[in-house]
């Protein structure tokens, strides 16, 4: 690669405004740093929009910032348009149904990410790099009662270690996760709320690191060690398990022998859950690279170089984050059946019975904490979920199967 250009893809699965700022500031950050690279890159955009998300329309995704034109090689809008084209395609040589096709390019966040890895496999990317629409490449650290920023170029990172493994994900600080600032109570006490994270938690989800956010209200702070140029760490399996997260992800697209699908059951996510569920021989760094994940979009100003020099408290009474956490509860007990069946098999139903059983006994009380009956459906969806598990666990596997199965004709 040292002779030719690098052909590295972004990933954007957007449906906010902010997106052409968003791809601007990851640009700029890049083009900042690259004058020293040793392998020149070209950047392509694979971009899939949501245009109900924040009701936009395609006028909200054009980008008309000259300069960052100027340094993206191309871009390539993955619109209703272009996928049936493609299935329409694929149906007459490849793919044996249309089940089939809809398993990776029907609607769902998974299927979008696997849209865009298909396509930058297609058009013989490198390397595929997923960002969000909502993380900055920044880093926020704190000393004492300050907050230092420092800038990160994302891109050119994830280039430095795919050369050497097949996946890559870094670091995320700033509000990563939804959860409201709680201050418990006689009718919601710390025990209720450790219960309910560990009703719906996973592995990188779990009851210390959810305490640990709420102790710094909200926020998670870069560490500086991990900023460490030379910190890059192997990933190692764990319970059959690498842990990824869906965003600041890169992909060695160079083997097909490598690449795995996005997945979750129909209407929730942990789609980088269950792709974790793939990896145990795959050559998995973290690395040293953090973006800032701005989940409530407080501060889409810092896009335009406007840095905060403090945050806001999470407020309990604040709708926009109740709401935003009982979305967040839904869509992870909508995957925690699937989650346990694959990783739990043998012990299924026991640990079924203990998150209903949780449930049972939480809701209510949470329910009169935030003076909201809402909370209540997660049992109605953890019953539903439970009763399908096998369906979804079919169509997993039939998802890994169609994968296999392009991934060969993209390689003949």
């Amino acid at each position: 690669m040292s002779s030719t250009k690098i052909q590295v893809g972004i990933g954007f699965i957007t449906g906010r405004k902010t997106f052409s700022d968003v791809v601007g500031a990851y640009i700029n950050a890049w083009k900042s740093n690259s004058s020293g690279e040793e392998c020149p890159i070209e950047v392509n955009l694979f971009v899939v929009t949501d245009f109900q998300y924040t009701d936009t329309t395609e006028e909200d995704y054009i980008i008309r910032d000259k300069n960052v034109l100027n340094s993206i090689n191309k871009i390539y809008y993955l619109d209703k348009e272009v996928i049936d084209r493609e299935v329409k395609y694929l149906l007459k040589d490849v793919l044996d149904s249309e089940e089939e096709a809809a398993l990776i390019f029907g609607d769902g966040y998974a299927k979008m990410r696997n849209q865009i890895l298909y396509f930058a496999k297609k058009e013989n990317m490198d390397y595929l790099i997923f960002f969000d629409d909502d993380e900055y490449p920044l880093a926020c650290l704190k000393e004492g009662e300050h907050l230092l920023w420092a800038g990160q170029d994302p891109i050119s990172t994830h280039v430095k270690h795919l050369q050497s493994s097949d996946m890559t994900n870094g670091f995320h600080c700033g509000y990563i996760s939804p959860i409201p600032k709680i201050e418990y109570n006689d009718v919601f006490r710390e025990e209720d709320f450790k219960n309910l994270i560990e009703s719906v938690s996973n592995d990188i989800l779990s009851w210390d690191s959810v305490k640990e956010v709420l102790e710094q209200d909200g926020i998670t702070y870069a560490q500086r060690e991990k900023l460490n140029i030379y910190s890059e760490k192997e990933v190692m399996e764990a319970n059959g398990m690498k842990f990824i997260s869906g965003g600041n992800l890169g992909f060695n697209l160079d083997s097909i022998h490598t690449l795995f699908p996005f997945y979750n059951p129909p209407g929730a996510r942990g789609e980088d859950t269950f792709l974790s569920t793939c990896l145990q021989d795959i050559t998995l760094f973290k690395i040293p690279l953090y973006t800032f994940h701005d989940g409530f979009l407080f501060y889409p100003n810092i896009l335009k170089g406007a840095l905060p020099i403090e945050f806001p408290h999470a407020i309990k009474s604040s709708n926009q984050m109740i709401s935003r956490f009982r979305k967040a509860l839904i869509g992870w007990i909508r995957y925690k059946p699937l989650f346990l069946f694959i990783t739990q098999r043998d012990s299924y139903d026991e640990e079924i019975s203990k998150i209903y059983s949780s449930l049972e006994s939480i809701l209510p009380k949470l329910c009169k904490y935030f003076d909201d009956d809402r909370f209540y459906t997660m049992l109605s969806e953890l019953n539903y979920y439970n009763e399908h598990v096998e369906e979804h666990f079919e169509d997993f596997n039939n998802t890994k199967n169609v994968w296999q199965k392009l991934m060969h004709y993209l390689d003949s």
